[in-house]
């Protein structure tokens, strides 16, 4: 098989991936229940699919208002060039600023697309003086988030 085609996923595979997005934390002996596996083998799909990538990684959702950073913004960030070192300019920057929690090259009216999180409105203040002296930079929009609706709640599986 080619190393760039990912295998095709069984129902078992499938149940494993969607019951540890929803909990990375659940016992093996827990997720072997739950997906109809005797332990020992629940553990080695686990393990294939963590090696073969399908598994990126776990961690833990954390109270970003707890920890000072309950505000959160998307700001449209249009380059003055469109060129491959202005670009790679941007990015070698924009990965420094902590609060940017995600950066998006996209394709429309603008460059990029960023996510921030923040504290409060003086904090974005700064943030933003920040961004506007990026490399290239010459124009932003900003939009801050009144209300999340919906969260990432991960990859939608669609077990067979």
């Amino acid at each position: 098989m080619n190393n760039n085609t990912p295998r095709t996923l069984d129902r078992i595979d499938l149940s494993i991936l969607d019951v540890l997005q929803k909990n990375g934390r659940i016992s093996n002996a827990n997720l072997a229940e739950k997906v109809n596996l005797s332990a020992s083998p629940c553990l080695e799909r686990v393990r294939r699919l963590e090696k073969e990538g399908f598994i990126e990684s776990y961690g833990a959702l954390l109270n970003a208002t707890k920890l000072k950073f309950g505000m959160s913004a998307f700001i449209q960030v249009t380059l003055d060039r469109n060129n491959g070192s202005m670009f790679n300019e941007f990015r070698e920057q924009v990965v420094k600023i902590r609060e940017v929690a995600e950066c998006h090259m996209v394709a429309g009216g603008f460059d990029y697309l960023l996510q921030l999180r923040f504290e409060n409105i003086d904090a974005y203040r700064g943030l933003l003086g920040k961004i506007v002296e990026l490399p290239g930079v010459s124009q932003t929009h900003s939009y801050i988030v009144l209300e999340h609706v919906k969260r990432d709640s991960g990859v939608p599986i669609m077990i067979k």
